[in-house]
């Protein structure tokens, strides 16, 4: 019997497996590119300010747009907020420019795209994790747009469709422009200047193009691709699903340890019951009261009514030991309260009164351990000067105290870890955003450079920003007064002491630098308020420089 054998048409060979590319709208296809080139003009060489706000606000309107009129993220709190705080941080990076300003800007913006994502979330924390981890899964399902379509027939089509429609109208416009070059004057005169004006163009632009140009570019196409293109992604929000803001009362589990031996058998030690957990909190919160009230008492006598440095008193070590000491047994009592008041021991009805009343008064005594913290760093303050440490010591206390206030809902409302950790990392926000909102080292130099002080870390403020340099020169005078001018090396190990002279050379040589630099390497690119200001101010207007 014969065997037949049909010969097929030769057909488009099997093409290898590839992922998937993420769909995207034509508003995310067309800033993607646009978004890239705007970071590319805002960012290459430049130093930050205005720049970081309009990027800032270019990826907040799109998120805007990219959003249904009836998504969720209008009615989510944590959406609002973030939206409200990118607003105003970017507001403040174009005001102030400080590096706190910028760092609120870039957190509120991750923020505000974590809760893009995920609307429900509550967890401030979790909101940031969030927008990393869509940032994961947005950059992989980008990679098959940068694959070249393949050959074959149909592929061939749609290139010479696209070759007649882009080259006629080409051919056209050249044809048509020999014409009007030979027929009138004026229009080659002006096709001339526009053409010498385009090579002249073309030819700046192939000169910037470097291999760490390129690569900054496609860092700014990442850092697009990553805000605007968002992939839903549900751990952090699977994860905070499973916390609730009030502890539960769980059933009673028993555990033993059971210990083999060959001569005894099998022996079981039961853990502590419930009674015996809180008689040990209440012995805990008994004798850590008494001590803390020792402690607190002598405080009170020591800082808050009259304290006087004695000579010869070692005032930095005794603010940055005691400081510190101090602030770590404040974070392990709240520690303590809540490893206590964790599970079951809320509603341990014979003892619970007790127990809460004890804890109460601890975590009271903590807040008056807080305030003498603050008096500690007061009196350093008042008699050295202002330092951004003392600054951020201040921010931490304030945390503290929120921290302090949540720990007693926890004890009388039951309120869980979860819930703790929520509520601080939303006053953690918001301290960052007021520390954003300080014209810090205008204020730092305002206060350092008062006639009462004698001594004055120069370099400190040398290497300030430069909107300072007016409060500088406005003060000069007062370096006249000092007895001890220093300026520390970079590590800060040693340092060299100069005459009030010196002093006045140094600052002159500072402002002297700062008005060759400025205009000439300060472009409307990190233009802000306050140093566009500080210029006029010491300089005048004629000589500003201008967004």
């Amino acid at each position: 019997m014969a065997t037949v054998t049909s010969l097929a048409a030769p057909g488009p060979r099997p093409q290898a497996h590839r992922a998937k590319p993420l769909a995207l709208s034509t508003l995310q296809k067309l800033m993607l590119p646009l978004g890239a080139i705007a970071f590319d003009i805002l960012f290459w060489n430049q130093e930050v300010g205005l720049n970081l706000s309009l990027y800032t606000l270019l990826i907040t309107v799109v998120t805007l747009l990219g959003l249904p009129r009836h998504a969720a993220q209008w009615h989510s709190v944590g959406f609002w907020a973030m939206l409200l705080g990118t607003v105003l941080s970017s507001g403040l990076v174009v005001w102030l420019g400080s590096g706190t300003a910028r760092l609120a800007c870039v957190a509120s913006l991750v923020l505000l795209l974590g809760y893009r994502n995920q609307p429900l979330l509550r967890q401030v924390a979790y909101a940031l994790l969030t927008a990393l981890g869509s940032v994961t899964l947005a950059l992989p399902g980008l990679l098959p747009y940068l694959h070249l379509p393949n050959g074959g027939s149909a592929g061939w089509a749609r290139t010479r469709f696209y070759s007649r429609v882009l080259l006629l109208p080409l051919v056209v416009l050249g044809v048509f422009h020999v014409l009007f070059s030979l027929g009138s004057p004026q229009y080659a005169e002006l096709s001339s200047q526009l053409f010498a004006t385009l090579e002249e163009w073309l030819g700046q632009l192939l000169a910037g193009i470097s291999i760490p140009h390129l690569l900054f570019f496609v860092l700014g196409l990442l850092l697009t691709a990553g805000a605007i293109v968002s992939v839903p992604y549900h751990f952090f929000l699977d994860q905070e699903s499973r916390f609730g803001e009030f502890v539960r009362r769980q059933r009673d589990r028993v555990a033993s340890l059971a210990v083999r031996r060959p001569d005894f058998g099998l022996k079981k030690f039961r853990t502590l019951d419930l009674r015996k957990e809180y008689l040990a909190a209440l012995a805990v919160f008994g004798l850590v009261n008494v001590l803390l009230l020792v402690v607190n008492a002598l405080d009170v006598r020591l800082l808050w009514f009259g304290f006087t440095p004695r000579p010869g008193f070692d005032l930095t070590q005794f603010v940055h030991e005691g400081t510190y000491v101090l602030i770590l047994s404040i974070l392990v009592a709240m520690g303590i309260v809540l490893w206590f008041f964790r599970r079951n021991l809320n509603f341990y009805q014979q003892g619970l009164p007790t127990l809460r009343w004890g804890a109460t008064i601890w975590v009271l005594q903590n807040i008056v351990l807080v305030v003498s913290v603050g008096l500690r760093n007061y009196y350093y303050i008042l008699h050295t000067g202002l330092a951004y440490k003392r600054i951020g010591v201040y921010g931490f206390l304030l945390l503290t105290l929120f921290g302090l206030g949540t720990v007693l809902l926890k004890i009388w409302q039951r309120r869980s870890a979860f819930s703790l950790v929520r509520l601080n990392g939303w006053a953690a926000y918001a301290v960052l955003l007021l520390l954003a909102a300080g014209n810090w080292e205008v204020w730092i130099t305002r206060y350092n450079l008062q006639p009462r002080f004698k001594e004055l870390d120069l370099g400190f403020l040398l290497n300030m920003p430069e909107r300072m340099l007016p409060e500088l020169a406005a003060r000069e005078a007062v370096l006249n007064g000092m007895t001890r001018i220093v300026v520390l090396d970079g590590a800060g190990r040693s340092e060299t002491q100069f005459t009030p002279a010196e002093a006045h050379r140094l600052v002159r040589q500072r402002l002297e630098r700062w008005k060759a630099a400025y205009p000439r390497y300060h472009t409307w690119q990190s233009w802000t308020y306050a140093e566009a200001q500080a210029y006029q101010q010491l300089y005048g207007s004629s000589t500003t420089v201008a967004p």
